[in-house]
Formats: structure tokens, C-alpha cells, sequence
């Protein structure tokens, strides 16, 4: 039986189910706060949404993040502010992923979508311009030949930014606090951490009540 013990962890794990997909055909689902490739957002009209601050860029730790302002014509503006990004570059050779431009943006211009997968035949494709990153007319990320896009990554983006327990308050789940999306209108919120077992159990003294949480 001795030259069988190394086997013993192997043959035991035959039997149970098997975890390996058909990648890249299938995706596994990715984590609702799972940051992924960015993307430029647009108002529901269509205009849009960065105002050409350059927070975005301030606050970048790895410098991969290029942003210049232009003042909006009054004929033909293209945000609804004074300002809009007129240029606006992303380097991912450079970019870390850490989401804090996506913070930093008091417009929430730029979030992130759940596409991982992509890779670059020169370093010019590895520089996203506005042209790549702004969304389409649908509201959907512009496909780049270079990613590996199946369908859903951009359904819901940077989705921590509907987290609406700011300092741990529950009384603030579920409430929306933020612009719609072309394509989307306005998302629902992230599914409150107290909410639904408060109302499950039913609510003990102190908890928020009904018409203080709404859960998306």
C-alpha cells in the first residue's frame, strides 16, 4: 500500500467536480467590484461627462494618466459644464489598475469595466487616447481588436462606487446618489451589507426601517 499513499490526494480529488472551463470560449463571472479596462461615460443625452479637471491624473500613483482641458463651445458644447476633456490618454504599460482615478472623478467620467484580457503587438496600442476610451452610442465600451471581449464585462462598472454605506451607515443603503449612464440610465445601487438580514429577521430597535432603506 506504500508505493499508493502518494496517490491518495490525487485520487481523491477525481471524484469531485471539476473547476476547469472552457476558457476563452466561457468566462467565469468576475467580482462585482472587479477593476478591469476604462472606459470614457456619457451623460443619457449623449454629452459627455469628463470636464477635463485632470483629478484623475493628480491622483494616479503610477503617472499613466494624461489630461487636457478645453473650453466648451457655446454652440456646440460637448459636456454640460465650461470644460471637457479634450484630450485624454490612459498608458497601460504604466497603469496599476488601482481604481483611485475613478475616485478622484467628481463627475464619475471614468470607471472601470471587467475586461482583463487584453495585449498589445506595439506599445503605441498600449496607449488609450479618447477615441478608445470613450464609450459608443450605446453606451458600450469600443471594442479593440487587441481585447477579448464574450459579452457583459462592461454591464457593470467600477460597481464599488454604488456602495451607499459611506462611514458605515446603514440609513444611506440603497440610496442613489449618482448620474445615469447612456446605454444604462441610472444603476442600481450595491445590495446594502445590513439591509436584507435587518429585514429577513426583522428589524431590532434601532435598525433603519423601511422607508429608510431602499435595496436596489
Amino acid at each position: 500500500m506504500g508505493r499508493w499513499s502518494g496517490f491518495r490526494i490525487t485520487l481523491t480529488q477525481v471524484f469531485k467536480p471539476k473547476l476547469t472551463g472552457d476558457y476563452p470560449k466561457h468566462k467565469r463571472p468576475k467580482p462585482e467590484r472587479f477593476h478591469g479596462r476604462h472606459v470614457l461615460n456619457r451623460y443619457e443625452d449623449g454629452m459627455e461627462k469628463c470636464i477635463g479637471c485632470e483629478l484623475c491624473a493628480a491622483v494616479c500613483p503610477a503617472k499613466c494618466i494624461y489630461v487636457r482641458g478645453s473650453d466648451n463651445s457655446p454652440e456646440a458644447p460637448v459636456s454640460p459644464g465650461e470644460r471637457y476633456g479634450f484630450v485624454y490618454e490612459i498608458n497601460y504599460l504604466r497603469c496599476i489598475h488601482c481604481d483611485l482615478c475613478v475616485e478622484a472623478c467628481p463627475t464619475e467620467a471614468i470607471t472601470e469595466t471587467k475586461l482583463f484580457e487584453f495585449s498589445f503587438a506595439n506599445r503605441d496600442d498600449a496607449i488609450y487616447t479618447k477615441r478608445e476610451l470613450l464609450v459608443d452610442d450605446d453606451g458600450r465600451a469600443r471594442r479593440q481588436p487587441w481585447e477579448l471581449w464574450l459579452g457583459g464585462e462592461d454591464d457593470h462598472t467600477s460597481a464599488w462606487m454604488r456602495a451607499t454605506a459611506p462611514s458605515g451607515q446603514a440609513a444611506f443603503e440603497g440610496k442613489v446618489a449618482w448620474s445615469g449612464e447612456l446605454g444604462f440610465g441610472v444603476r442600481s445601487p450595491e445590495r446594502g451589507q445590513s439591509a436584507v438580514p435587518a429585514l429577513e429577521a426583522g428589524a431590532p430597535s434601532g435598525a433603519p426601517g423601511d422607508d429608510e432603506v431602499a435595496l436596489g
